[in-house]
């Protein structure tokens, strides 16, 4: 046994530069996961301290207690006379209105946040400028600086909380990008003694406490805590900073799921490439393995000598992915130690039990990928070796069973299909998930006969432009449908799942942009800060042909003994084909449309009820976010006759365009600066750019699949060029140059990536937009299929194979013709 190991370790070092490739494609996919879960645990990593920054320097924190409905009106005093409390800052927020130069409000509210005027209790981040220290001045974020064409110690126009409007000085800048509460909206941040002035509606969130010194800080928040009674949560910054940390616990779960996802198909592929080389190399070694069983070696001990081997190439392979993933890592946490991240310091080095799970996981992924060509290899019968034109693996199992198994699962997976094309559901979603595996996995078992027709029909154009060379490459593609199946599915499998990817995001993206932009009620809507808007708007807007203005008129109402908003609206000029639209205008008076406990009679104190019609409503909630009930105009004014104009939805009317009915509005609304507008298509569009952020992630993720694909084909095509030696050399015999030897390798290999990836891209398409009309049913539209990624991955497989012919065409280039038609 000693020595049938040593046997295999030298035969694994003669076989070392045929296996160089594989390894390169194992360590690639071990250093993707070494990356992909350090990359994770940086990026959950950010959140939690951008979260634990926000708790802010202040020693102690004073917050609501959960349900508590806020904290007390005269907290800050009480909590600045508890003995050790040098100072308190409260933390004001609240929506605010910014003006454009016009004097037109920003379409979307801002957020007011106060500065404490005690420099070491301010959270904010400043990027630039000073803090401002009176009531003409403010800080902006940089975004919304840009926005209005302000820098800092220009005029930014605001409306105060009285209604009338203002100036104030720009101090400075403040950095956004690393808050959670601040980024994503415009922020104004003013003194803590001018924030209500400008602010409507402010409230206190939180108390910032320092303490004198000497003083303990748990001793401190526990006094503060008796004082303010149990409405409030005192702690500690620790004990504020662990709360927030943990808050972050199930994000790090989904992140790393998510990247485990891509990795997993990365490895997948890599598995593949391996199983693939090593039944070449296997197969070119058959007799070998005949004579081996002629001296008295086993099946057994076949199978153990290969499987060995196997072992070799995962150890070293996955240590050379780990050195990789690890190089990458420290080099990665360099740059962004160069960049700044504010309070953010991250490593993209994962711990060292990451490490070893991914040496390991490389190492299993290698000794299965051996498996089965070991298992064949095993059982070449001795007399194979008495054969003058060589031996040749077997085929274990019946062709029948595999094609009936390979059938079933086409069946099975096109069934699915058809039932999740029906659409609408979570239900559909699911079924066409299976459906895909099933059959995709159908498509592989029988890629050796589907592979082939695409290599000769790539072959055409190929004969054309390349005459006899392009004529042998597809040729001897066809000539070896096992192998050209095997060295192309590698990239079936990665190309199929980008574009499947790349087409769910983007055709349910379009999709549901025009179906969120269609289904609104109106093209537009109005807010205030107060949540009234003025009748002299109303009677503005109604002198506008272009404009269809729909007063929504609130009253919060008692409704089965719960504070409920009710809300009221004339349906006749909505939006038709918004939802809920068509039931509204059949309502009676007495009647309801409630966004939950349909169907049921909804009460009120007066003893009186409304009957709620079937079916949960989507048009309370779209009309105005707070409502529950809608009812008639008739039915509210009778329940609450001074029901005030919450806001009011537009649409276009008559021959006008969005974009005349959008500057008819802003001409009216020109003496009403605290009145917004909000556009229903920026809804859409947020959307939109989310699923186009997805999208692109997606792509450079499965990127690793593609690379580690085209270094199976670089591996297919190295082996093949040992194999056909002779073949070659007599090519060259025959008056064949050297140049048009490299230029034949080089169109098999990118017949290669391109059979594969046409083949992905026709089936990604069909499981993309099956995907896409599970989830948007009938508002499905095909005129946002991503054809520039399309395009571009077919390029980049293209380009792949290309690269992937460049050192097999170098050995075959630089061969001796004496010698190659002498090889056995």
């Amino acid at each position: 046994m000693a020595s049938l190991g040593r046997y295999a370790v030298k035969e694994f070092l003669g076989q070392v530069r045929h296996l160089v490739l594989t390894g390169v494609a194992v360590a690639v996919g071990v250093a993707f996961l070494v990356l992909s879960v350090g990359a994770s645990n940086a990026l959950v990593d950010s959140f939690t301290q951008t979260a634990a920054a926000e708790v802010g320097p202040g020693a102690v924190q004073v917050t609501a207690a959960e349900g508590g409905g806020g904290l007390p009106a005269d907290a800050a005093r009480r909590a600045a006379g508890v003995p050790g409390v040098a100072s308190v800052a409260e933390r004001l927020t609240g929506p605010g209105t910014l003006l454009t130069a016009s004097g037109r409000p920003l379409d979307e509210a801002a957020l007011v946040v106060s500065v404490a005027a005690d420099p070491g209790l301010r959270w904010q981040r400043l990027a630039a400028g000073r803090w401002p220290a009176g009531d003409g001045e403010l800080l902006l974020d940089e975004g919304t600086a840009d926005r209005l064409g302000v820098a800092t110690g220009g005029q930014a126009g605001l409306l105060r909380a009285d209604g009338s409007t203002g100036r104030a000085t720009v101090t400075g800048l403040l950095d956004t990008g690393s808050s959670p509460t601040l980024s994503g909206h415009p922020v104004v941040a003013l003194p803590q003694g001018a924030a209500p002035a400008w602010g409507a509606r402010l409230t206190t969130g939180q108390l910032d406490l320092a303490l004198a010194p000497g003083t303990d800080p748990a001793a401190a928040a526990k006094a503060v805590g008796q004082a303010l009674g149990d409405a409030v949560t005192a702690r500690t910054h620790a004990a504020s900073v662990a709360e927030a940390e943990s808050a972050n616990k199930a994000i790090h779960s989904v992140v790393l799921v998510a990247a485990l996802c891509f990795v997993l198909i990365a490895l997948a592929v890599a598995r593949m490439v391996v199983t693939n080389t090593f039944a070449v190399v296997l197969a070119q070694r058959a007799r070998q393995l005949a004579l081996l069983r002629c001296v008295g070696a086993s099946q057994q001990q076949v199978r153990r000598m290969i499987l060995l081997q196997g072992v070799l190439l995962g150890v070293l392979a996955s240590a050379a992915g780990l050195a990789a993933g690890a190089l990458v890592a420290l080099l990665g946490t360099g740059v962004l130690a160069l960049v700044d991240l504010g309070p953010v310091s991250v490593s993209l080095l994962p711990s060292w039990e990451v490490f070893l799970t991914a040496g390991l996981f490389g190492l299993l992924l290698t000794t299965l990928a051996v498996r089965g060509p070991a298992r064949l290899a095993s059982a070449v019968p001795p007399v194979a070796a008495l054969a003058e034109s060589g031996a040749a693996l077997p085929e274990l199992g019946r062709r029948t069973v595999r094609g009936v198994v390979s059938a079933l699962l086409l069946g099975f997976g096109a069934l699915m299909l058809v039932v999740g094309a029906r659409g609408g559901s979570a239900v559909a979603l699911l079924a066409v998930t299976v459906g895909a595996i099933s059959s995709f996995f159908g498509v592989l078992r029988l890629a050796r006969f589907l592979l082939p027709p695409v290599v000769a029909l790539l072959g055409l154009p190929a004969r054309r432009f390349f005459g006899t060379t392009g004529r042998l490459a597809a040729q001897q593609l066809r000539a070896n449908p096992g192998r050209t199946g095997s060295a192309a599915s590698a990239l079936l499998v990665g190309v199929t799942v980008a574009v499947s990817a790349a087409t769910a995001i983007s055709v349910t993206g379009g999709s549901l942009e025009s179906m969120l932009s269609a289904r609104q009620p109106g093209a537009f809507s109005l807010a205030t800060d107060d949540g009234r808007i003025p009748a002299g708007v109303l009677a503005a807007l109604d002198r506008r042909p272009e404009l269809a203005v729909t007063p929504v008129r609130t009253a919060t109402l008692t409704v089965d003994g719960r504070p409920t908003m009710v809300i009221a609206a004339d349906p006749a000029r909505l939006n038709g084909a918004a939802e809920g639209v068509a039931e509204a205008r059949a309502l009676r008076d007495g009647e309801a449309l409630a966004v939950r406990r349909a169907g049921t009679a909804l009460r009120l104190p007066d003893g009186t009820s409304w009957r709620s019609r079937p079916g949960p409503s989507a048009l309370p909630f779209s009309l105005l976010p707070e409502a529950r009930v809608y009812v008639s105009p008739a039915t509210l004014a009778k329940a609450a006759p001074d029901a005030a104009v919450a806001t009011a939805w537009i649409t276009v009317a008559g021959s006008a365009d969005r974009a005349g009915a959008r500057a008819a509005l802003d001409e009216a609304l020109a003496g009403f600066p605290g009145v917004r507008v909000t556009d229903s298509a920026s809804e859409a569009a947020y959307v939109r750019d989310l699923l186009d952020t997805m999208l692109l992630v997606t792509t450079v993720l499965l990127g690793f699949s593609m690379v580690i694909a085209a270094i199976g084909v670089a591996a297919t095509l190295t082996l093949s060029v040992d194999e056909r030696t002779r073949e070659l050399g007599m090519l060259r015999a025959i008056g064949l140059s050297g140049e048009q030897l490299r230029s034949l390798l080089t169109l098999e290999a990118a017949l290669l990536a391109l059979a594969g990836a046409l083949a992905g891209t026709v089936l990604g398409l069909l499981y993309g937009v099956l995907a896409a009309r599970s989830l948007t049913g009938e508002g499905l539209t095909l005129s946002h299929l991503p054809v520039g990624t399309v395009l571009l991955v077919l390029a980049s497989a293209g380009l792949l194979g290309v690269a992937a012919s460049v050192l097999p065409a170098r050995r075959v280039r630089r061969m001796r013709i004496v010698r190659a038609l002498h090889a056995a």
